[in-house]
């Protein structure tokens, strides 16, 4: 193993740890740390041994959520895909639409217990929270394109 694949994986362990599927995970980190600005799901499953199922699958999950697009390749008749620039921003305006699903979720859990019950009160800070992420995330992801522009 490469330093390169050493770190992906520790990376990947990292994403594990948090709540990503093993292989989703080891897929996202080899697609950060691969040195060539696209790879096909061919080269993906031979770089981490895995099964062509299994680097498909996690691509799809990954491509849903805005961490890995798929890019045009002139000459090859394989897909080509990399992570996307920008892809940290887009998988927190792809979760948005899970943040308002969460308020939903509450607003829809609040008139079945009422607001002022113990859970209704639970559920209101559940709601208030997910509302407050979903006024300030625009905000902070401007904020940080425009960082990323000065530097």
């Amino acid at each position: 193993m490469t330093a390169n694949t050493d770190a992906a994986e520790q990376l990947a362990l990292t994403l594990i740890g948090y709540g990503l599927q093993r292989m989703t995970a080891r897929v996202l980190a080899m697609l950060l740390f691969v040195e060539q600005e696209t790879v096909t799901a061919g080269e993906l499953a031979e770089l981490l041994e895995a099964s062509p199922g299994s680097i498909s699958t996690a691509l799809k999950s990954l491509s849903a959520v805005g961490l890995v697009e798929k890019v045009p390749a002139p000459g090859s008749r394989r897909e080509h895909f990399r992570f996307p620039d920008e892809g940290w921003a887009t998988l927190m305006s792809t979760q948005n639409a899970v943040v308002r699903q969460m308020q939903d979720a509450a607003e829809t859990a609040i008139q079945t217990v009422g607001r002022k019950s113990l859970a209704g009160r639970r559920l209101t800070d559940m709601q208030d929270f997910y509302a407050y992420v979903m006024r300030e995330m625009p905000a902070v992801i401007d904020r940080w394109r425009a960082n990323r522009k000065r530097r």
